[in-house]
C-alpha cells in the first residue's frame, strides 16, 4: 500500500533527519555527505518505509531506460553509500534491510514531525488467538552460501590479513634466499635446488604486486573486487598451492607434524579467500 507523502518533507529516524525537498541528510544536526542518486534511493525507501522496494522499481524511478549504465553496480554502490552515511550494515541492519533477490526495505520507525510514516492498516485488525510458534531468525542469509552475512568490515579485514601474511612470506623468502638454497641443497640434487630457488624467486616477484593490489582494493572497498578476484582465482590458487609446501623446508626445525599441519592450513587458505570475497561483495542478482 502506498504511503502518503509527508507535507513537511522532513523525515526523522533515530538521530537522523532527512530533508527530502532540499536533498540533505543530518545526524544530530550535522549535515552528512550524501547526495545524488544515493540520497534519491534513501528518499524512496523513506517514502515507503516498512515496504519492500524492488530493484526493478528503483531502476524505473532512478535509472531511466535511456540511461546506459551498469545498473546493478550503480545500485549496489548507492546502497553502500546510504549504509555508510547511516552507520548501517547488511549483516545486522538497523535501517536498510536487504531482501535477497527482491530488493530493500527501510525497517526503522520514520516520523515527519510527530506522525509516523508507516503503511496504515485499512481495517482494524481482528482479535485472534495466537498460537506460540518456534521463533524464526531475522538474520539475513547469503543468497548463495546459505550462511548469515557477516559484517563487511570483518570479512574485508580477514581478507586483508591473509594478503599481508603472504606478503610477509614473500619478503622473508627473498631476504633469506641464500638460506633457502642451502636447505634445498641438503636434500635435493643441484638441479632440483636451483629449480626450487628459481621458483621461489619468480613466484615471490609476481606475488608481491598481486598482494599489494588485493590489499589496496579491499582497503579502498573497490566495488568490483568480487568480479576481479573470480577472474584471478585460478592463478591465485595455483600459486598458493605451490607456497603451501614451504613449511616442509623448515621440517628439521619444527618437525614433520608441525610442517604437515602448517601445509594443510595453507592449502585451505585460497578457498577461504574466495569465501571471504563472496561474503563481502555479493554478486548482483541475475535476471
Amino acid at each position: 500500500m502506498a504511503v502518503p507523502q509527508p507535507n513537511s518533507k522532513i523525515a526523522r529516524f533515530g538521530v537522523f533527519e532527512a530533508d527530502l525537498s532540499a536533498g540533505e541528510l543530518r545526524k544530530n544536526g550535522v549535515k552528512q555527505r550524501l547526495t545524488g542518486q544515493p540520497f534519491q534511493v534513501l528518499t524512496l525507501l523513506l517514502e515507503r518505509a516498512g515496504e519492500v522496494v524492488t530493484r526493478e522499481e528503483l531502476q524505473q524511478k532512478l535509472w531511466p531506460s535511456d540511461t546506459f549504465v551498469d545498473f546493478d553496480h550503480s545500485l549496489n554502490t548507492a546502497i553502500n553509500k546510504v549504509r555508510e552515511a547511516l552507520g548501517d550494515s547488511a549483516s545486522s541492519p538497523r535501517f536498510v534491510e536487504t531482501l535477497a533477490r527482491r530488493g530493500y526495505r527501510f525497517i526503522a520507525p520514520v516520523q515527519d514531525g510527530s506522525a509516523s510514516i508507516r503503511p496504515p492498516l485499512s481495517d482494524p485488525p481482528p482479535v485472534i488467538a495466537v498460537v506460540p510458534a518456534p521463533a524464526q531468525s531475522s538474520v539475513t542469509l547469503h543468497p548463495d552460501l546459505e550462511v548469515p552475512i557477516p559484517h563487511r568490515g570483518l570479512t574485508r579485514g580477514l581478507f586483508a590479513l591473509i594478503q599481508l601474511m603472504y606478503l610477509i612470506f614473500y619478503l622473508a623468502a627473498l631476504f633469506r634466499l641464500q638460506v633457502i638454497q642451502t636447505i634445498a641443497d641438503s636434500f635435493l640434487p643441484p638441479w632440483g635446488s636451483t629449480a626450487l630457488t628459481g621458483a621461489v624467486l619468480v613466484t615471490a616477484g609476481v606475488g608481491i604486486p598481486l598482494r599489494c593490489y588485493l590489499m589496496s582494493s579491499v582497503g579502498f572497498d573497490y566495488q568490483r573486487l568480487g568480479e576481479k578476484f573470480r577472474q584471478l582465482f585460478p592463478f591465485v590458487l595455483a600459486m598458493d598451492q605451490l607456497w603451501a609446501v614451504a613449511p616442509f623446508l623448515l621440517m628439521q626445525k619444527i618437525g614433520l607434524g608441525a610442517a604437515f599441519a602448517a601445509s594443510a592450513a595453507l592449502l585451505y587458505l585460497p578457498f577461504s579467500e574466495r569465501t571471504l570475497i563472496r561474503m563481502a561483495y555479493l554478486e548482483p542478482p541475475k535476471n
